[in-house]
């Protein structure tokens, strides 16, 4: 169980860091003008905000909140890294957002199936 709460832990500091990101840092805003979806950054920076206090808040008060939460998380990193294969970015460029939706996956089906145990 230690592995799935440094998930956690990981997961949730890191999309509260990319969300606070994509809403203020020039960088960000950058990005996503290169990635084509300058209109999207806003909900983007909301959906990574509101994933990484939805894991926190449910990983002290409701499972669901936490299964819903990365579930919500591993889709928007997978459709992250489709954005970065399509604009032919880098394996280097593209691996970060694959490994957020590959541990959110994580979190969501071990969420999953304690839940469906009970």
């Amino acid at each position: 169980m230690k592995i799935l709460n440094i998930a956690i832990l990981l997961s949730s500091s890191a999309f509260l860091y990319y969300g606070v990101e994509c809403l203020f840092s020039q960088k960000m805003k950058d990005e996503f003008e290169r990635f084509g979806l300058k209109n999207q950054r806003v909900l983007t920076a909301i959906l990574q905000l509101a994933g990484g206090l939805g894991l926190i808040i449910g990983y002290f008060f409701s499972p669901v909140l936490v299964l819903v939460a990365s579930a919500g998380l591993a889709l928007l990193m997978f459709l992250g890294f489709a954005v970065r294969i399509k604009i032919k970015d880098s394996a280097a460029e593209s691996l970060p957002s694959l490994v957020l939706a590959l541990i959110n996956l994580f979190i969501a089906v071990s969420y999953f199936q304690q839940l469906t145990a009970s």
